[in-house]
């Protein structure tokens, strides 16, 4: 076979995908593609991925030198790994060494505003900063899973152990949170190294965050340099270069549905294992059975903030509705409140003549990315777009469905939810259980929604969450923290010399 370096395209060229099929080169890509740049194409949908030669040299430069480090990691101790811990904390904690990096990020955040981006999960303020801080020192006080013997069996002359240890190299791609940066290196908790690669609104952030406190840690408590590495690229691109590296022994993809569903095609097609977090928004069902207080609480705390395991959905069955749906909306004007917003109410097509009317006629300040923007208080949404999850800002935003019993609600849940989180309000334990048995959902409970949370929830700062949107997770639970990452070695200690087979 005559292998040969592609150093241009052609307007019309065909690339082969899924086995069978072609798509063709556009002339946009054609125009932009160089000598030393590279194409992927997905396999399932023929999408074409442009990876320019700085983009993949970039993400090159960070895996050797995470590669390399991961070599050297075997001859690193607990005590050393504590110290880099406590270091990068220390650091963060420094007003002074800390007053570079908030200037970074507030210069990240006036430029993501400028261009109407979200800033919700990119500011760096105290409660993100003291997070970060606690999430650090908390790896200090977890055990390592280095060495850890799961299982012995004894044979005649012979003892056999499965021995946890470290994994390699883990690749990081996630949207402008910066807390991120400490989370993620809870991984070298266990011998491995780590690549970040952070999206373009927070990288000014990151990159003073490697500055100041993150490789002056490393070197302090006697770390390999690239034990932690930064790919310093702003393009979507590098993100796509450094999950087709199968050097990496797992790609982590954190971020929206659809980014998360092309990284993860990047990944597989190399053939590196993946953990994706992508698509969120959780559901939450009141059921006959449901007591109204319980109710009324329980949206209200499921709103405060926008992440993935914010109340999405809500679902009240027929039977309570002229009871209940009053109460959601109170609730969810009190969390809007809470916020000195106003919500903004999605409701299904079939469910409409539930809410009072002046809902849909009235118009309010909604709080977007881009500003405020006046518009419906509720408006009408298809069935089948429940599973739409609402990015929003600082007005709570959530969709209402009235269901005919709690088996509607689970058919419309198993049907267009992202196989996230679940919530069911109910004073019957029967409608637990049912629940439990009948929702494809990794994460189940009875009352708000934000409990869904590695280091609220476990104790562990959390890398995390992942939905069964493409399938259950084999082995493993869906909350993702850096002492999970391992894996298992067999070794054998022989004490009679005789034994053969």
């Amino acid at each position: 076979m005559d292998v040969q370096s592609l150093d241009a395209l052609e307007v019309g060229q065909p690339l082969v995908f899924g086995g069978d099929r072609i798509v063709r080169v556009s002339a946009e890509l054609a125009a932009a593609f160089r000598a030393g740049d590279a194409v992927v194409v997905l396999q399932d949908a023929g999408e074409v991925l442009h990876l320019p030669r700085a983009d993949r040299e970039a993400a090159r430069r960070a895996v050797d030198a995470a590669v390399a480090a991961f070599s050297a990691m075997g001859e690193v101790d607990d005590a050393a790994l504590d110290a880099f811990f406590t270091g990068f904390a220390d650091r963060l904690e420094d007003d002074a060494t800390f007053a570079p990096i908030a200037a970074a990020n507030e210069a990240d955040v006036a430029s993501a505003r400028t261009r109407g981006r979200s800033t919700t999960r990119l500011v760096l303020d105290d409660r993100m900063r003291a997070d970060m801080v606690e999430g650090l020192r908390t790896w200090t006080r977890i055990p390592s899973p280095r060495g850890r013997v799961l299982d012995t069996r004894e044979h005649d002359g012979w003892r056999l152990e499965q021995v946890s240890d470290r994994l390699g190299t883990v690749a990081f791609v996630f949207e402008g949170r910066p807390n991120v940066f400490a989370d993620a290196c809870g991984v070298l908790r266990g011998g491995n190294t780590v690549v970040f690669r952070i999206g373009s609104d927070a990288l000014g952030t990151a990159r003073a965050i490697v500055e100041h406190a993150l490789d002056p840690s490393l070197a302090a408590a006697g770390l390999p340099a690239g034990a932690a590495s930064l790919v310093d690229a702003p393009s979507h691109a590098a993100g796509w270069a450094l999950f087709a590296d199968p050097r990496l022994s797992l790609a982590v993809a954190r971020g929206s549905g659809t980014a998360v569903r092309q990284l993860s095609a990047v990944a597989q097609q190399a053939g590196n294992a993946v953990s994706a977090h992508g698509t969120g928004g959780a559901w939450m069902i009141a059921t006959a059975a449901a007591d109204a207080e319980r109710f009324a609480a329980v949206v209200r705390h499921s709103l405060d903030r926008k992440v993935c395991n914010t109340l999405n959905v809500c679902c009240v069955v027929r039977e309570r509705a002229d009871d209940l749906v009053p109460v959601f909306l109170d609730a969810i004007d009190r969390a809007a409140a809470d916020r000195g917003t106003s919500a903004k109410l999605h409701v299904e097509v079939t469910s409409a003549d539930h809410v009072p009317q002046r809902r849909f006629d009235t118009s309010v300040l909604i709080e977007r990315a881009s500003g405020p923007v006046e518009e419906p208080a509720a408006e009408r949404q298809p069935t089948e777009d429940l599973g739409h999850e609402w990015e929003w800002e600082d007005s709570p935003e959530v969709t209402l469905v009235v269901v005919d019993d709690l088996d509607h609600a689970l058919a419309l849940f198993n049907r267009y939810s992202p196989s996230f989180v679940l919530s069911v309000v109910s004073e019957d334990a029967d409608d637990l259980e049912r629940v439990w048995r009948a929702a494809d959902a990794p994460y189940v409970g009875d009352g708000f929604t934000r409990w869904v949370d590695g280091q609220y929830a476990l104790g562990t700062p959390e890398l995390g969450l992942s939905n069964w949107e493409l399938g259950r997770l084999f082995g493993r639970s869906g909350i993702l923290s850096g002492d999970a990452i391992h894996t298992v070695r067999t070794r054998v200690r022989q004490h009679d010399a005789e034994v053969h087979r």
